[in-house]
């Protein structure tokens, strides 16, 4: 597997779960080629960071939109 193939892979893994044949590859490629696993681990990174922000602003009530702010935006997508 090249470098190529396996940033593609590690990306596709964000939305689909990997087959066990891909994983393999994946394990295999990692175990030997350190700029990967950095890719992969900051791909992981990013991750958890963003579903923790995610969290945030769900349990956040100042980020939330008003209803007549939700309505608007909804009448604006059905005009289109």
């Amino acid at each position: 597997m090249s470098c190529k193939q396996a940033s593609r892979l590690a990306s596709q893994a964000l939305d689909r779960p990997l087959t066990r044949r891909e994983r393999f590859a994946m394990w295999l490629h990692l175990s030997i080629c350190d700029p990967c696993s950095q890719f992969v681990a900051q791909l992981r990174l990013l991750r958890t960071a963003l579903q923790q922000q995610l969290r945030r602003e769900e349990q956040d009530e100042s980020v939330k939109l008003s209803d007549s702010a939700r309505d608007t935006i909804r009448e604006k997508l059905h005009q289109h």
